[in-house]
């Protein structure tokens, strides 16, 4: 099944599912042999992967290279987390051109203003796009898709900003009226209530995504309750990294020494099965002629 019409089934299904976070090609494929039916290509964890901020210093390009990468790895789809869509309404279409033509299976992108802040930064202000400017942008990347299945998702940020139920519902209103396939709702609150008010008052209109980073106590089985289709286990592969890296980069630095900590990471083994190495030495024996086994071309 192509990977469009894997993501348009999760977004559409009946009962609750999950996708989780990756931000490289290595990150993707551990999330797909983990069982994960989808990936979520966050914007956060790739613009930290490459060592800027959420704001959009890392350009929609340099973006794409990297999809290309989670894209090849695997064989579910991907739905990035396509910030404000990069730009205006032509960026905005231009993007998804192009991510079709990478086999990305749909976006997500949020009704602030270009350049965006990432949503859960204390104090920061969230400035909102315009309700009628996001909606055109919806709708030039729906008339732009050629893949029927390809999924556009309009996050509202509405609760994050502290404008309120009101003016949640009127901007997904207005989104789903422009073409939206599902909404994101979006909250920075420790319990659901938001996200509870919101689904009450939409009453299954579209499908509904949510991120539960900061409400993570929520019992998943109310999000089944409240009729949520899809939740995005957002930024944690990164978080994890994170702090593997620097407990081992501090550990290693004191010891001057690999003695304690080898037996407690990947072996390399398995960094070459998750590369694909067997594959390859297969092709080798397969492709390559035996008198060259021993050049600088072999594994």
């Amino acid at each position: 099944m192509k990977k469009t019409k894997q993501l348009r089934n999760l977004v559409n299904s009946p009962k609750l599912e999950f996708i989780m976070e990756a931000h490289n090609g290595l990150s993707a494929k551990i999330v797909e042999e983990a069982g994960f039916k989808g990936i979520w290509a966050s914007g956060l964890s790739i613009s930290a992967a490459m060592g800027v901020r959420d704001s959009n210093e890392a350009s929609w390009t340099q973006v794409l290279d990297v999809l290309e990468f989670m894209s090849d790895a695997t064989s579910i789809p991907i739905l990035l987390d396509g910030d404000t869509g990069y730009g205006n309404f032509n960026n905005a279409r231009r993007l998804v051109k192009k991510l079709e033509q990478h086999s990305i299976a749909g976006v997500c992108i949020e009704d602030k203003r270009f350049p965006k802040m990432n949503s859960l930064i204390n104090g920061q202000g969230q400035a909102l796009a315009d309700i009628e400017e996001f909606s055109g942008k919806i709708k030039a990347m729906k008339d732009t898709q050629t893949d029927e299945d390809f999924t556009v998702v309009a996050r509202v940020e509405a609760f994050i900003a502290g404008k309120g139920l009101e003016a949640a519902l009127q901007r997904a209103e207005a989104y789903r009226k422009a073409g939206a396939d599902a909404v994101f709702i979006h909250s920075k609150r420790t319990d659901a209530a938001e996200i509870e008010t919101f689904m009450k008052e939409w009453a299954g209109r579209l499908p509904v995504v949510i991120v539960p980073t900061k409400y993570y106590t929520t019992p998943t089985a109310r999000f089944q309750e409240l009729g949520i289709s899809l939740v995005i286990w957002a930024n944690h592969n990164l978080r994890a990294s994170i702090q593997a890296m620097q407990h081992l980069s501090n550990r290693i630095y004191r010891d001057e020494s690999l003695v304690h900590i080898e037996k407690s990471v990947a072996t390399l083994e398995e960094v070459f099965r998750l590369q694909g190495v067997e594959e390859l030495q297969a092709a080798e024996r397969q492709y390559f002629p035996s008198s060259e086994s021993g050049s600088g071309g072999h594994v």
